[in-house]
């Protein structure tokens, strides 16, 4: 991964912060675990109440961490008066969402001043090992000047 300088200096108090008040993070059970400039980390433990008809993680939930990696990885990058929206996405399943917890990992590939773009990939711990078993690429905006988006 490049290395990265953040545009507010403050970006770790900011991400937290932000990370802190998605309700959907907390409802998952989906924890920030890393933070550094350009790349977030998120888990989550396995829960029933999240898989589809085989046992296996949904890939919506899968999709909505990865989301947020990606989020937080580019928002980190951004300076203090920028919020940070997804404008597209692409999820790649691998292999089913199965294991004991699992780990979301996003990257910043491109930074910009309006459009970055961020690679994640979901691992799923198991006996074995970690397992690989989705990826995603995904297009966010700085957004400026919205009173109904800030952060």
């Amino acid at each position: 991964m490049a290395a990265f300088t953040p545009l507010n200096p403050d970006y770790e108090a900011r991400v937290r912060a932000s990370f802190a008040k998605q309700r959907a993070m907390h409802s998952l059970g989906i924890e920030m675990t890393a933070l550094a400039p350009g790349r977030a980390e998120l888990a989550m433990a396995y829960d029933a109440r999240f898989c589809q008809q085989h046992g296996f993680v949904h890939a919506g939930i899968l999709t909505t961490a990865l989301d947020s990696a990606c989020g937080y990885a580019a928002f980190s990058l951004m300076p203090a008066d920028a919020a940070v929206l997804t404008i597209e996405l692409k999820t790649n399943l691998l292999a089913p969402g199965r294991g004991a917890r699992f780990r979301f990992v996003g990257e910043v590939i491109k930074p910009g001043r309006t459009i970055t773009v961020s690679e994640a990939r979901a691992f799923a711990a198991t006996a074995e090992g970690e397992k690989l078993i989705a990826t995603m690429t995904a297009t966010l905006m700085a957004v400026r000047e919205r009173d109904d988006v800030r952060e």
